[in-house]
């Protein structure tokens, strides 16, 4: 068995097994403390808590719902585990992975939202090692309230697919304009509204991810 295979939460699966030979060269494992796995392997580990960077210019990465998935999926850290946060529209699926970089607190009270572009198959719970390419501005209206709810962007670092996108402008107009609808879409069954304010580059979107961080840190003081 592959270390990765031996950190999914889903090791008993041989679907998991099968994804987790897929991205073998894309996810950084992190092997649980033994006796902290329950019986189907789910790892007991504060995902919120991994650190945010990975010391090299990357980011780590936290995978919620894979990509394919209608089922969207949060990671609830008092039970070690990945819960249904809701399902998606008819026919509506997750276009690329969708998570959250640890140790991040954005201004909606969640860790800093983040949609990792590439093609392989995985599993809630792997940790990509990914360099981040920009963000997708958008603001929020709930109940009345607004609050920022920005998209990082971001493509794993040993992907030789996506490895050369160092900027989400290079994306297709056609893939930004699909990706903004699709999470206008993700709201649709919710007394939720989002406005975007347009895409930016990966300066801005660290700038995002540093705020976000001093905001972790100030609220575990």
């Amino acid at each position: 068995m592959s270390d990765l295979e031996a950190s999914s939460p889903f090791r008993s699966s041989n679907i998991a097994k099968s994804a987790a030979r897929e991205v073998e060269a894309l996810g950084r494992p992190i092997d649980p403390e033994p006796g902290s796995a329950s019986d189907v392997g789910v790892a007991m580990s504060d995902f919120l808590k991994l650190p945010a960077r990975t010391g090299n210019g990357s980011v780590h990465a936290i995978v919620e719902t894979p990509r394919g998935a209608r089922p969207k999926l949060k990671y609830e850290p008092e039970l070690g585990g990945f819960v249904l946060s809701k399902s998606l529209m008819l026919g509506l699926t997750y276009p690329y992975d969708w998570g959250f970089i640890p140790s991040t607190l954005a201004d909606d009270g969640d860790p800093l939202d983040v949609m990792i572009i590439h093609e392989a198959a995985t599993s809630p719970g792997l940790i990509l090692r990914c360099h981040v390419i920009g963000a997708l501005l958008a603001v929020q209206t709930r109940k009345g309230a607004k609050e920022r709810n920005d998209r990082i962007i971001a493509v794993p670092s040993h992907s030789h697919l996506e490895r050369s996108l160092d900027h989400a402008r290079a994306l297709p107009s056609e893939t930004r304009d699909e990706l903004e609808k699709f999470f206008v879409a993700t709201d649709e069954l919710e007394d939720k509204k989002l406005k975007f304010e347009g895409w930016v580059g990966p300066q801005h979107a660290l700038r995002l991810l540093k705020e976000s961080e001093k905001r972790f840190a100030k609220r575990l003081k």
